[in-house]
């Protein structure tokens, strides 16, 4: 999988701390993983799992073990947060966006992806945007997942 387009998606800067949530570490987290180390980021993962992740290689990892427990975040603390093949899943994803959204320092993008036709993208970009994220487009660059990015902005709607 070349993950080359998708990564320009990002734009580290030092110190910046991602969130990714997902069922799995992959070749996608391992990626983003790399990206923010080389400029002396973090990468904090959330995994749905019920096993401890054998070759887990980040620092800050969550297990949750059931599809109704949401996860736990600081407000401001990350600028990016990542959904991969959770959202939908979810019990209660409304739930886990708002957390997104508190989490998410301001001007940071969250980006929800998932295998390719399994989303309803429109209905993601409109409850995004119900739930006070801006500028939702959908981003063909995995051949393998569909992408929505948006972006938390300052001063708009909830403005935390």
């Amino acid at each position: 999988m070349d993950l080359k387009q998708f990564l320009e998606l990002f734009n580290p800067k030092p110190g910046n701390r991602y969130m990714v949530i997902t069922d799995k570490e992959d070749q996608i987290t391992s990626a983003l993983r790399e990206l923010v180390k080389k400029f002396d980021g973090e990468l904090h993962l959330v995994c749905y799992c019920h096993e401890a992740l054998e070759d887990a290689q980040t620092e800050k990892i969550q297990y949750i073990n059931n599809m109704n427990t949401p996860f736990r975040a600081l407000p401001r603390e990350h600028d990016a947060v990542i959904f991969k093949n959770i959202l939908h899943l979810h019990d209660n994803p409304k739930t886990l966006l708002k957390i997104a959204y508190t989490t998410l320092a301001n001007n940071a993008n969250i980006v929800v992806m998932q295998e390719r036709s399994t989303m309803d993208i429109e209905e993601l970009k409109e409850r995004l945007e119900k739930l006070e994220f801006r500028s939702s487009n959908y981003i063909d660059v995995l051949s393998d997942y569909d992408l929505v990015v948006a972006k938390k902005l300052h001063m708009w709607g909830n403005g935390l």
